[in-house]
């Protein structure tokens, strides 16, 4: 398959995640499946975030006019036309054309898909939580399928992996939630909850400072440890396979540890930049994660 630039440019995000996309390690078919869900997955953040390449290349792709190439529902009714495609018909982009025999090949369906971009819609139109309940709510359309997806690509999925999957996933995203506060609130969202924050006695202008005070830190502190409670509820998952794919799902886990150690090693002040663990800091819970301790 010829490989496009918008293509590569968003596949190529893949090395950044806390996580290990889709390691040498596992047998190539899986590799390939799992490199064309992450496409799709990164593809409609971008688009949800605003953060497409300059030039208009992924608007031409999906039919949009160059002049309303910034207008991000419009972007995501076009990403959704074009991913029924995937399913019935031949689909314009290039990142959901290297999709549809992923698709075919694992019998995957169109509800997890369409639940990432259910979630890139809410970004547009909600960018505050009054609940941590309702925060959970969007995690099972931004993080949840894409664990799902995981399980459904390997032939692994029974309702008790999905359920610790969930977990798991959702831990995920209130990691990157809690390192990305700053980032976010430049895009006027808010992912720590309402009543949270009220509790805490932190104001939105107190997360646009430059470094946190001691309210934000408990702040931090206090839903760090909530994440930590999900990955210690989903972990299980990982003992539940076996192979290589238990080895990426330790991967998983262990990512969401380390950037949560990350965060502790930065005292919670999450204010001045993402606090990142690196290749060996994920090494170094891998062991344990694959144990069964922590």
């Amino acid at each position: 398959m010829t490989v496009t630039d918008p293509e590569r440019g968003t596949l190529a995000k893949a090395a950044d995640e806390n996580f290990p996309v889709a390691p040498f390690f596992l047998p190539r078919d899986w590799r390939t499946d799992l490199m064309a869900v992450y496409g799709f997955a990164r593809l409609v953040d971008d688009i949800g975030d605003g953060d497409l390449a300059p030039g208009g290349a992924d608007a031409r792709l999906l039919g949009v006019p160059a002049d309303r190439a910034d207008d991000r529902l419009l972007m995501l009714d076009a990403f959704e036309e074009d991913l029924r495609r995937v399913f019935d018909g031949t689909p314009r982009h290039p990142l959901l054309l290297r999709l549809r025999p992923t698709v075919r090949r694992r019998s995957l369906t169109p509800d997890p898909f369409l639940g990432l971009i259910a979630a890139n819609r809410q970004d547009q139109l909600v960018g505050r939580y009054e609940t941590y309940d309702d925060l959970l709510a969007y995690c099972e359309l931004s993080a949840n399928p894409v664990g799902r997806l995981v399980l459904a690509v390997t032939g692994t999925a029974t309702p008790e992996r999905i359920r610790r999957s969930d977990a798991v996933c959702t831990a995920l995203q209130i990691v990157e939630h809690l390192q990305d506060v700053a980032e976010d609130l430049g895009r006027d969202r808010v992912y720590l909850p309402a009543e949270d924050m009220k509790r805490f006695h932190v104001q939105e202008a107190d997360l646009a400072a430059p470094t946190a005070n001691a309210s934000v830190r408990a702040l931090i502190a206090f839903e760090a440890q909530r994440a930590r409670d999900l990955l210690r509820e989903g972990a299980p998952l990982v003992g539940s396979v076996r192979g290589r794919l238990r080895l990426l799902l330790a991967g998983f886990v262990a990512g969401g540890r380390a950037a949560l150690r990350a965060i502790a090693a930065a005292e919670h002040d999450v204010l001045p930049g993402p606090p990142k663990p690196g290749k060996v800091d994920l090494l170094r819970e891998v062991g344990p994660t694959l144990r069964g301790e922590g």
